[in-house]
């Protein structure tokens, strides 16, 4: 029995008054022989192997050079709480993302990589690749992410709040660390990658093809990525992994252009954007940090390069930016240009829900605003016959409380007394 609780406590550790003392971790050499890593041309720290590269300001990437990126995010930095959901981001910018052993997350999904990036004072570009050589290694791995991403200003990712941090915090939990994510900013870039230039196919590839013109050659597929690295671990042949570290590294790189040209675009403003697309998620970001003017001005933009598009989608889009103008204008109290987007709404050709939402809008205006009973009354008509085509009767009940309180204005208007009498 004794000879059993001694294998035990040297598998999961003792206990002790402060908590478990977990085994010392054992060297990549403990019990087999140790891999060859310089294909990879890193060094061991800490008892965690790490790889770092560094591009030049002058080093080209896709249509411009890597210390115009780095120009560009520096001077629009102080927009990024906008896309942080309000958090205080701000300088230095960490740039993190893994590659792990499944793709689908879960409590079995270990990060084998975590690569950490960052533009320095002069416009270089540095990546700092973290990798697990051996399971055994991944506490030392964790602790030394741990102090590269704790001296971020603000973290940066790519589906990093869906993914990366989960896995990572996961992992963090697993051996009783604290998971120093919890504590800072994080700006995910794909939400609003998709609303400025994405609806489709929005991974991270199609994204630096279209916004930044890099184009990648002989990169390795995601899916091959797990493998490469259990082949790895089986092989002790590190040559699979070298084009795994290089497409982490241009997947950081891409994502550290994307945040600099998406923070440079919100700096610069609606007349930055190219299309109405753009110019509408322009006013969605100002609008979230109430920022009525430039929202204004966005919308009005975004309306204005629609009207003079053709095609389904351009007609869609018109109609969101109406409809996103018109609630503007409500909240700055300019009722009268807020009616005339809601009447170009209903003449936009708008879905049924955006319909009702004019009529109601109109009818309201009219009865409280503009004093025009005779068409308050009009747009309460159309409101309460749309009803009956939408699934909530409380709407239904609304448009009828407010016919008959229109019906009651104009009765008491025509009575001899008139309204007041």
């Amino acid at each position: 029995m004794s000879d059993l609780s001694n294998r035990i406590r040297g598998i999961i550790g003792t206990r002790t008054g402060g908590g478990i003392v977990h085994p010392a971790v054992p060297s990549p050499q403990a019990g087999r022989i140790s891999p060859d890593l310089s294909p990879l041309g890193g060094a061991w720290r800490d008892g965690c192997f790490v790889v770092e590269r560094r591009l030049d300001p002058a080093t080209r990437y896709g249509d411009g050079v890597i210390g115009d990126l780095a120009a560009r995010l520096s001077r629009a930095a102080h927009e990024a709480p906008l896309v942080a959901g309000g958090a205080a981001a701000r300088p230095p910018f960490i740039f993190f993302d893994l590659e792990t052993t499944g793709l689908s997350g879960g409590a079995g999904t270990h990060a084998f990589l975590v690569g950490c990036a960052w533009f320095g004072e002069d416009g270089g570009f540095t990546t700092r690749q973290y990798v697990m050589v051996r399971f055994a290694d991944e506490r030392a791995m964790l602790t030394g992410v741990a102090k590269e991403l704790g001296r971020a200003g603000a973290l940066v990712s790519f589906n990093g709040k869906s993914f990366d941090a989960p896995v990572l915090e996961t992992r963090f939990l697993f051996h009783r660390l604290e998971w120093i994510g919890s504590h800072l900013p994080h700006l995910d870039v794909l939400h609003p990658a998709r609303r400025f230039w994405k609806e489709d196919e929005c991974s991270l590839l199609a994204l630096e093809r279209q916004v930044l013109g890099a184009a990648r050659e002989d990169d390795v597929p995601g899916f091959e990525i797990p493998e490469r690295y259990f082949r790895f671990v089986r092989t002790n042949d590190a040559w699979p992994l070298v084009a795994v570290l290089e497409h982490n590294r241009l997947d950081l790189l891409s994502l550290a252009g994307l945040t600099a040209r998406l923070l440079d675009l919100i700096r610069g403003g609606p007349t930055q954007a190219d299309d109405a697309r753009q110019a509408l998620a322009l006013g969605h970001v100002y609008a979230r940090g109430r920022d009525l003017a430039r929202e204004l001005g966005a919308y009005q933009r975004a309306a204005t390069m629609s009207a003079t598009s053709c095609g389904h989608r351009a007609a869609l889009l018109r109609v969101d930016a109406l409809r996103a103008l018109a609630q503007a204008y409500r909240r700055s109290r300019h009722y009268g240009e807020a009616a005339a987007c809601w009447t170009a709404v209903l003449g936009a050709g708008c879905s049924a829900t955006v319909e009702r939402e004019a009529l109601e809008a109109l009818a309201i205006h009219n009865e409280h605003r503009a004093r025009d009973l005779a068409s308050a009354k009009v747009f309460a008509l159309r409101h309460l016959a749309g009803t009956y085509r939408q699934p909530r009767q409380a709407w239904r009940q609304a448009a009828q409380t407010r016919l008959a309180r229109i019906e009651r204005k104009m009765g008491a208007i025509e009575s001899p007394g008139g309204l007041f009498e």
